[in-house]
């Protein structure tokens, strides 16, 4: 019997994602990586999820070659860090085609209108999205990678050109920049710095497990300034503010 996403609390997602038996199903062909649709399973117990073997990944011109699966880990880090569940439980495991990023299936609500969400400037787990996104410098939040359910929660996915050094936020969330962060927000990027801290979190131990050491400074250093100046930020001069294509 499959699980869905509802069933399953995130301790069992992911000992399941961990540990369960990968079989593919099929392959999500608009993916510019290899995107495989699986079943994992363990005893009574299974549920959907999408494989992305390292082996898989297309070559880019600006992120090292092999990292794009451990960057999705590192934002489903983020993402817990912050408390707020916007990146469905992921892992970095082996599989069919070699070790890759692992992470639940979730079923999203194909009543709502994406564009219609990404404008929307009320949206409470949209504009928490935003945040997330100038944390982890995210140069690919497309409306297409909102994941709206039936029970009101948004997830986001596809997060693996993420972490770069430079300041390479792109996103179709620009409707709050230079307003002030919410206080929630701003609790939230406490609770990250006080994990950011300390060299023995969960938080930092799984960055330093993905990405570069510069790159983990830069999670911080951004961070840094979120909290500091209070505001959402603007897109950058020098780098595209939204991806191609937006959808």
């Amino acid at each position: 019997m499959t699980a869905s996403y509802e069933r399953l609390s995130s301790t069992d997602a992911m000992e399941l994602l961990r540990t369960g038996d990968l079989a593919v199903a099929g392959r999500l062909t608009d993916a510019s990586n290899a995107t495989l649709y699986c079943t994992v399973s363990s005893g009574d117990t299974a549920a959907a999820c999408v494989y992305k073997p390292v082996a898989g990944e297309r070559p880019l011109w600006d992120f090292p070659d092999g990292t794009l699966a451990g960057r999705e880990v590192a934002a489903f880090a983020v993402s817990e860090a912050l408390g707020w569940g916007v990146v469905p439980p992921t892992v970095h495991r082996d599989g069919p085609f070699g070790e890759g990023m692992v992470q639940l299936w979730i079923d999203g609500d194909d009543r709502v209108d994406l564009i219609g969400l990404s404008r929307d400037r009320t949206h409470e787990g949209l504009r928490r999205m935003a945040v997330f996104d100038a944390v982890i410098n995210n140069s690919d939040r497309k409306i297409g990678h909102l994941l709206p359910t039936v029970d009101g929660h948004l997830y986001g996915c596809d997060h693996g050109v993420a972490f770069a050094e430079d300041y390479k936020l792109r996103t179709v969330l620009w409707q709050w920049q230079g307003e002030p962060l919410e206080p929630g927000a701003l609790a939230a990027l406490d609770a990250v710095h006080r994990q950011l801290e300390r060299a023995d979190s969960p938080l930092s131990a799984e960055l330093r497990r993905h990405l570069t050491g510069p790159e983990v400074y830069a999670v911080r250093r951004r961070v840094d300034l979120l909290r500091e100046h209070r505001v959402h930020p603007y897109p950058s001069p020098d780098w595209p503010a939204i991806p191609w294509p937006p959808v």
